[in-house]
């Protein structure tokens, strides 16, 4: 049987004992993620909740020293982060991979992962179906579905009768269309239309133009954080959809990093989302407090609770199996604890967190500071859009 090349080197490096890979007392995690460019914030965000973590638990599982190896791939780049998956595990020795900010970042490495049997642990990639690439797949994020289709059954039971959906043209996007549409109508509401935005773009006043012609009274959007979901937000406004009427519905679009630069046009508006950074709970203020401390200016988001409990599972499978991959993801289903966020636990099916979802509003603290703060709680809700 002919043996690919990545198996060659594994084997090859499995006999090693030069390298640390070979060390038994040390369990290194791959960290593939963007760290330079205009989304470096994904990696920035996922490093310092690693360090948050770190501080807070040590460095130290069942007698294995934990190693943290980040590699960066700069953005949505299927090629390169393949090329950090082979890295990390032929040099680096891996026995972990954790990261994924962009779904075809993950996608690329499934091969990988089922190859070399090492669990990949998804920090943000929300796109339903990529845990269907491979059984060593985890995911401790969200996905698209599981924040859509409670926004749904929110706006239907809240006076939204004719609703524009607004998405980024990419797979991601099209779940949150797919699963909000589907709800809203379900609950006796109507799509007038449906809406696809390119990736890149950040002028998005022609689309506002349509929504705000369309007779609808909401609009729901879903684009990735970073500079798209600041520009929509900001443009929501200056296009006078507020001012028509028209109720602002979505996820991450006030996400926490960018929300003081969007101003006081931010307050009242509301999103559907797995975590805010004023979750009322001892275990978030010990959270945000540690990253304050070790990252002053620093807020957390939707991307620090993701790698923050990323790593938490990783602990958690490191103690139950060590460095045995297949092992580690047996015991990793149905491993539940608290998080910053709430309640959480790993779904034995889809392998995707099933956790709150919370209706949150903009409204500012009693310091001035524009928050998230969470008004209404659907509890307990899984990836509904994993069709095994």
């Amino acid at each position: 049987m002919k043996l690919s090349k990545l198996t060659l080197c594994l084997m090859a490096s499995a006999f090693s004992i030069t390298g640390a890979a070979a060390r038994a007392d040390t369990i290194k995690v791959g960290v593939i993620a963007t760290f330079s460019g205009p989304n470096a914030i994904w990696g920035k965000q996922f490093r310092e909740a690693i360090d948050v973590y770190v501080a807070q638990h040590g460095d130290e599982v069942a007698g294995h020293k934990v190693e943290f190896v980040y590699k960066d791939v700069g953005g949505p780049n299927a090629d390169a982060s393949k090329a950090a998956a082979q890295e990390l595990l032929v040099r680096e020795g891996v026995k972990y991979l954790a990261g994924f900010d962009f779904t075809p970042n993950a996608v690329a490495v499934a091969p990988l992962t089922k190859q070399a049997k090492v669990p990949a642990v998804i920090f943000n990639a929300a796109t339903s179906s990529i845990n269907k690439q491979s059984e060593f797949f985890l995911r401790t994020s969200f996905t698209l579905t599981q924040i859509a289709q409670p926004a749904a059954e929110w706006a239907a039971k809240n006076g939204s009768k004719k609703v524009v959906s607004a998405v980024s043209d990419y797979n991601p996007g099209i779940d949150a269309e797919t699963a909000f549409s589907a709800s809203f109508e379900r609950n006796g509401g109507t799509v007038l239309e449906k809406i696809r935005m390119p990736l890149q773009t950040n002028d998005f006043a022609p689309f506002l133009q349509r929504i705000k012609s369309s007779g609808a009274d909401t609009v729901f959007t879903f684009l990735p954080v970073g500079p798209a979901t600041f520009a929509f937000t900001k443009a929501y406004n200056e296009n006078g959809l507020r001012a028509a009427g028209i109720s602002f519905l979505g996820g991450g679009e006030t996400d926490e990093t960018t929300l003081n630069a969007l101003g006081d046009q931010a307050i009242g508006l509301v999103t559907a989302y797995h975590y805010s950074d004023v979750h009322d709970s001892p275990l978030n203020h010990s959270f945000v407090k540690k990253l304050q401390e070790l990252h002053p200016g620093s807020r957390a988001n939707m991307a620090s609770i993701g790698a923050y409990d990323g790593v938490e599972l990783i602990y958690r499978m490191i103690k139950a199996a060590g460095s045995d991959g297949a092992k580690a993801i047996e015991a990793a289903k149905g491993m539940e604890w608290e998080s910053p966020r709430g309640p959480v636990k790993m779904d034995p099916v889809t392998r995707t967190v099933v956790q709150n979802v919370y209706l949150r509003r903009v409204e500012k603290d009693a310091d001035g500071k524009l928050v998230n703060r969470e008004f209404a709680t659907v509890p307990n809700v899984p990836d509904l859009g994993f069709n095994p």
